[in-house]
């Protein structure tokens, strides 16, 4: 048990460090974006870089169009800063001294939910305003399987909860 806490512990700290990074660059994207600070157009307007902090090379590259940018930019990478940092606490779980405990199934129970429901409604709303590659609906799918698996975890951690609480009422 100890290499998968440890294991747990290393996926914990690299799915935060992705949320932030996510979450971060959307902040600054969306300062710029309203700002119109560290923006250079090209592309006779059409496209846009978002310049790197203080310099002038470009660190994201998006359409100048604000269908785009709301719904193919902003909304999954926001998404993916929610994900990762979702999977980081469900990480976190599995290197908790006590694995059945309200807290984690209610950890568990955000991250399939997550999965389960927001990525069809996000691409569904999307499609409206922006055509969506078929490759977005293969992530939904993954997204739909991999919150599937998780609720099947938060059902064996309910059910070790329930016999752990019976444990401790015969003790």
């Amino acid at each position: 048990m100890n290499s998968a806490k440890s294991i747990a512990r290393i996926l914990y700290y690299i799915c935060l460090v992705l949320a932030i990074f996510y979450l971060a660059t959307i902040l600054y994207a969306v300062f710029c974006l309203l700002t119109r600070w560290g923006i250079s157009p090209y592309g006779e307007g059409q496209y846009l870089h978002i310049n790197y902090p203080f310099t002038n090379a470009p660190f994201l590259n998006i359409d100048n169009n604000p269908s785009y940018i709301i719904f193919s930019f902003l909304l999954p990478l926001s998404l993916y800063g929610v994900f990762f940092w979702l999977a980081a606490n469900v990480f976190k779980v599995f290197f908790q001294s006590k694995l059945f405990t309200q807290q984690n199934i209610f950890n568990l129970r955000r991250f399939y939910m997550l999965n389960l429901i927001v990525p069809g409604i996000a691409a569904i709303l999307a499609s409206i305003f922006v055509p969506i590659e078929s490759a977005i609906w293969v992530l939904v799918v993954v997204h739909g399987m991999l919150g599937i698996f998780t609720y099947f975890l938060a059902a064996i951690f309910k059910q070790g909860l329930n016999l752990q609480n019976e444990q401790d009422l015969i003790i």
